[in-house]
């Protein structure tokens, strides 16, 4: 089933659940990460059209608080100078997503925990996390 542009114009509006203009509580959107999350069954997701587990189109778009969990971590090689980190990310709200983390290419783990230091990186246009806790482990 097909539907006309006017359809997804109305569907983009204060009705979706968007977030209104800035405020001065909150930190600029440059440094934050928005998500979508269901309204029907409540998952969070990252950058979706549908809901992975409903396939409800009812999102609605909130802001995580930034801090997450590396589950992988992978050095790549390809289309850079040098050797660059790509991890993927599962933030406290739910969704994962892929991002870059600051720090020693060795250094970084699955299950370190990690907190947002921008939200777009110049080059790559993907989020960019720190390590919170000390990167550097003793050897076991």
């Amino acid at each position: 089933m097909y539907h006309s542009g006017n359809v997804a114009q109305q569907a983009a509006g204060p009705a979706t659940g968007l977030l209104g203009p800035k405020t001065e509580s909150r930190a600029p959107e440059t440094e934050a990460v928005f998500y979508q999350r269901c309204t029907w069954c409540g998952t969070a997701m990252y950058h979706r059209v549908l809901c992975p587990v409903c396939r409800g189109s009812e999102l609605r778009t909130e802001r995580s608080e930034g801090t997450g969990t590396v589950r992988h971590a992978t050095v790549v090689h390809r289309n850079t100078p040098a050797a660059r980190n790509v991890s993927l990310i599962e933030m406290a709200e739910g969704f994962v997503l892929r991002g870059r983390v600051m720090g020693p290419l060795i250094g970084i783990h699955s299950g370190d925990r990690v907190r947002l230091s921008t939200a777009k990186d110049p080059v790559r246009g993907e989020p960019v996390f720190q390590l919170v806790d000390e990167p550097y482990r003793a050897w076991t």
